[in-house]
C-alpha cells in the first residue's frame, strides 16, 4: 500500500501535465484502451479464467461503469481545472468517505466520535473546493466538484469491489472492471480519439501515459484490490492519508506550485477529520 500510494501519488502530477495538451475523453479513452491491452496480455500469459457466478453480473458492470466512465473521466476532466494538491487531498479524504457510504448501507457503525471525525472532514473539503468563493460558475469550483464526483465514486468501488475480490481475487476482479468500463466507454470517447492530433504529442506525453495507464490503471488498481483481500475497506483506505503530503512535495519540486494558507488549512482541517474517524 505503501508502493500503490506512491504511483498514485504521482498520477495526479502526471495528469495535470498531461491533460493540457491531450482533452479530457481522448485521454481517458487512451489510457484505458491501454490498460485494457495490458492486462489482457498479463490475463493470456496467467492463463486467468474469468469466471463468475450469475448473480454477480450486476455488481461487476456497475464496477465497470465507476471505474472508468465515471471514477477515471472525471477525475481527469477535474485535472484540466484544479491543483494535484487537491485532488490528492480530496482523494486522501476516502477514509471518510468510505465511512459514511458503509453506515448509510448499513455496514459499519458510526459512533459519535466517527461522526464528528467525518463532519470535521468535509468541513476541510468544502474549505478547499470553495477556497475561491462558492462561485459555481468559476472552472476552479467547477474542477473540485468533478473531483468529489470522481473521489465518492471510487470510494464506492472501493466499498462494493471488496465482496467480488474475496470471492475471486484481486486481479481477476480489478482486469474484469477495467476492461468492461473501456468498452463502455468506447461510445463515449472513440469519435474524439479518432479524430485527434496525434502529430503534436512528444515522447513526454506518450511517457505520460504509459504512466497513467500502465502505472496507474492497472498496477496501482491491483495493488489497492490486492490490500483489499487482506484487510478491509476502511483500512486499506487509510493509506490515502499519505497522497496528500507525497503529492504536494511531488508539486513543489515538479511543477513549482505555490501551496496557499487556505489550502494548508483546509486540509489540517480535513486529514485531522480523516484520523478523527479512522483511530474513533
Amino acid at each position: 500500500m505503501l508502493f500503490q500510494s506512491l504511483i498514485a501519488s504521482g498520477t495526479h502530477i502526471v495528469a495535470k501535465v498531461v491533460v493540457k495538451d491531450i482533452d479530457p475523453v481522448t485521454l481517458t479513452m487512451l489510457r484505458s484502451l491501454m490498460a485494457a491491452v495490458g492486462l489482457v496480455v498479463i490475463a493470456v500469459v496467467r492463463k486467468t479464467k474469468f469466471k463468475f457466478q450469475k448473480n454477480d453480473y450486476r455488481m461487476i458492470v456497475f464496477l465497470s461503469f465507476l471505474a472508468i466512465p465515471v471514477n477515471q473521466f472525471f477525475f481527469l476532466l477535474a485535472m484540466k481545472y484544479t491543483t494535484p494538491t487537491n485532488a490528492a487531498l480530496l482523494y486522501g479524504c476516502t477514509p471518510a468517505v468510505v465511512l459514511l457510504i458503509s453506515h448509510i448501507m448499513g455496514r459499519e457503525h458510526v459512533n459519535w466520535k466517527k461522526g464528528l471525525g467525518v463532519a470535521i472532514a468535509f468541513c476541510g473539503i468544502f474549505t478547499i473546493v470553495f477556497e475561491h468563493g462558492i462561485d459555481f460558475r468559476s472552472d476552479y469550483a467547477i474542477g473540485n466538484l468533478l473531483l468529489l464526483i470522481a473521489v465518492l465514486a471510487w470510494s464506492l468501488y472501493t466499498i462494493q469491489g471488496r465482496v467480488l475480490v474475496l470471492r475471486y481475487g484481486a486481479f481477476t476482479t480489478s482486469s474484469t472492471t477495467m476492461i468492461i468500463g473501456t468498452v463502455m466507454f468506447i461510445p463515449i470517447g472513440i469519435y474524439e480519439t479518432i479524430n485527434y492530433d496525434y502529430s503534436i504529442l512528444t515522447i513526454n506525453h506518450w511517457g505520460g501515459l504509459l504512466y497513467l495507464s500502465l502505472g496507474t490503471s492497472i498496477f496501482a488498481y491491483l495493488l489497492w484490490y490486492y490490500a483489499l483481500s487482506r484487510i478491509t475497506a476502511t483500512k486499506v483506505a487509510i493509506f490515502a492519508n499519505l497522497q496528500p503530503i507525497l503529492t504536494t512535495l511531488l508539486a513543489l519540486l515538479l511543477l513549482d506550485q505555490t501551496i496557499t494558507s487556505t489550502f494548508i488549512v483546509g486540509g489540517s482541517i480535513a486529514l485531522t477529520g480523516v484520523a478523527l474517524t479512522q483511530y474513533s
